[in-house]
């Protein structure tokens, strides 16, 4: 049981804190010059709200007020490494580069030839910690490096090792706050996964359960005839065939029932498995759990048999590839997400493919997939697969074209039916975080939906089925 806090004693602390600043301060003999310029960066660093504007603020300060040129490092822990985003004399960098060799990450100032290197220590979470206590990367979040060193004074170090916890501090509230904006909206994003490929989706067994409940009044009728044939007496033999014939269109009636009734739990439980984990909570992103799969066996003939008869209800012809079948891709890929990806691509297909008229005057109706390897797509030696999924009719306006990945964003002819137009920005989004693109294009007959992933695994190549 937690303890309730004592309002007395929270004063008590806070009134303690202020007396120590205080006599802090006091000591800290800062010249008039270094004083404005912590008053300065304190107002500007809550004015600026973007981290490049804050960045620029930590480097100009201290030339504007103190003429001393300076170099901000950030510890990038996806990398391991430090790197240089802003200078004062270049301003913001296009991209982070890597910081020289002489630049590493310390708990104290140290010296170069030409300049003073200070830690950017984190703001400590509760109390005062000893260095020892965590590693260096959970303290430490980068460096400022100043210079040139003979025009730093003494009192300068004091002053700039100061300065550098306060940008520390900043710093560290300016990163758990982006860290709590984009946890929310992944958290959103996550629910409109969970309303747009499994609840919405999930109605479909609804339609299931009615179709058994239909067989199940179909085994109430046969019971009645089989009672009438009981007490009739001299039954004729073409009354028993007729029972017999019955009972076995309904069993195997049931059955099929049965069967994608499991297979369609079988799915939707693998999207909720998929959507659902642990580590996409706690690091506010999806992560991945790839592992090698067959990816038309695995991944897009189950998803496709979950819409044949979808497709078939309105009359579209599905066109499948020979080589997919007769050479399987293997690939190390997330099963769950990139399977989430076709159901949403066919899903689409079924709600928006139409009929043409081809070049040869014949009508057609279909819907179309396959794959293709590509040389060299992502740089030299580095080969890729695109995967498509085609439907004919009209072409998508050059404003759809260039929209329809955008997250809400629906076509002209989808306003009518229902949807929330994140499909396909839920498609983009998987695609990326596996290495690859996601994209349309306009072709003869209809439209093409495709995504192009990585060959990065000297593995993924096609195999023949023996």
């Amino acid at each position: 049981m937690s303890q309730k806090s004592n309002p007395r004693m929270d004063l008590q602390h806070v009134k303690l804190r202020v007396r120590e600043k205080q006599q802090s301060f006091a000591s800290y003999t800062l010249s008039p010059v270094q004083n404005d310029l912590l008053r300065a960066f304190f107002d500007l660093a809550q004015e600026f709200d973007s981290n490049e504007d804050f960045y620029r603020l930590c480097v100009v300060a201290l030339f504007e007020f103190l003429v001393l040129h300076s170099r901000l490092y950030l510890f990038d822990k996806i990398q391991g490494k430090l790197v240089l985003h802003c200078e004062s004399r270049n301003g913001l960098l296009a991209e982070p580069v890597d910081a020289p060799a002489y630049v590493r990450l310390t708990f104290k100032s140290y010296e170069s030839e030409q300049s003073l290197l200070v830690p950017i220590h984190c703001k400590p979470s509760s109390g005062h910690r000893d260095e020892g206590e965590q590693p260096i990367t959970l303290q430490v979040l980068g460096v400022l490096e100043v210079y040139p060193l003979e025009k730093i004074s003494k009192a300068d170090r004091f002053f700039l090792r100061k300065y550098a916890n306060r940008v520390g501090y900043n710093l560290h509230n300016r990163l758990i706050s982006h860290e709590n904006i984009r946890h929310l909206r992944f958290i959103n994003n996550l629910v409109m996964d969970i309303e747009h490929n499994v609840i919405t989706p999930n109605m479909y067994f609804k339609h299931l359960f009615n179709q058994l409940k239909a067989r199940i009044g179909d085994i109430d009728e046969l019971e009645q005839l089989i009672s009438g044939l009981k007490a009739a007496q001299g039954v004729p033999s073409a009354s028993c065939e007729l029972v017999i014939s019955k009972v076995s269109s309904l069993h195997r009636s049931l059955l099929e029932n049965h069967r994608e009734l499991l297979e369609h739990h079988a799915n939707y439980s693998l999207f909720l498995e998929s959507l659902f984990r642990r580590d996409h909570f706690a690091q506010g992103r999806f992560v991945l759990r790839p592992r090698k799969c067959a990816i038309d066996r695995e991944i897009v003939s189950p998803q496709l048999d979950h819409y044949l008869s979808r497709f078939g209800a309105r009359g579209i012809v599905v066109e499948k590839p020979t080589d997919m079948q007769e050479e399987e891709l293997f690939l190390r890929v997330d099963v769950g997400l990139l399977s989430q990806v076709y159901a949403n691509l066919f899903s689409n297909a079924v709600k928006y493919t139409g009929k043409i008229t081809n070049r040869n005057g014949k009508f057609r109706k279909a819907v179309a997939y396959g794959r293709e390897l590509l040389t060299d797509y992502f740089g030299p030696g580095k080969g890729a697969v695109k995967f498509n999924v085609f439907s004919t009719g009209e072409h998508l306006s050059e404003i759809e074209a260039k929209t329809v990945f955008s997250e809400g964003v629906r076509g002209e002819r989808g306003k009518s039916r229902p949807g929330t137009g994140h499909g396909l920005a839920f498609v983009k989004q998987v695609v990326e975080i596996h290495g690859g693109v996601a994209g349309y294009e306009a072709t003869e007959e209809g439209n093409n939906f495709y995504f192009i992933l990585p060959l990065s695994d000297p593995d993924t190549v096609p195999v023949e089925h023996t």
